[in-house]
């Protein structure tokens, strides 16, 4: 299972929920109840997403019906940027683990953005290139340790998610 990446830093004069929410056409908030599907392996990719309250969980199923958790999402992260890439169609599922308020943003609105804004564009790159790096990371960690390791790191990264999101604990 892939941790958590950080989420999206703000800048001390920019701030991408405010942002994103002031794009115009093509972004809409959307709210999803626990455990409902936001999309669907083989789903057209037409939208990126912005989570603004929640958690979400990225899976994938194999040809044969065995289920991969690629990663848990919360709020400030983006998920869905395969469409940006020229992605046709949805590669994995994401589901609501908790009630989420998402922005849903509609590539053409977002790519529009990243064009226009370059605080935006500079932090949704850095995003994905940390997010990259943890699914390097991960992958690594599956090829060469041990299952033992792998459980010691996992256990770790959960510790300090625990701690990120109750720091009184």
């Amino acid at each position: 299972m892939i941790a958590p990446t950080a989420p999206a830093k703000k800048t001390p004069d920019f701030y991408p929920q405010k942002f994103l929410a002031t794009i115009g056409q093509g972004r809409r908030v959307v709210a999803i109840p626990k455990k409902q599907t936001v999309f669907a392996q083989g789903d057209a990719a037409d939208a990126i997403f912005y989570i603004q309250a929640g958690k979400v969980r990225l899976t994938v199923v194999s040809k044969i019906g065995k289920e991969a958790t690629l990663g848990i999402l919360s709020e400030g992260q983006f998920f869905g940027e395969g469409s940006l890439a020229g992605q046709a169609l949805r590669i994995g599922s994401a589901t609501a683990m908790t009630e989420c308020e998402l922005l849903r943003i509609d590539k053409k609105a977002m790519m529009l953005a990243l064009h226009r804004e370059q605080t935006l564009s500079d932090l949704f790159v850095a995003y994905l290139l940390a997010r990259n790096i943890r699914y390097e990371e991960d992958l690594v960690d599956q090829l060469f340790n041990s299952s033992e390791k792998r459980l010691a790191r996992l256990l770790l990264l959960l510790l300090t998610l625990a701690k990120k999101e109750h720091p009184r604990r």
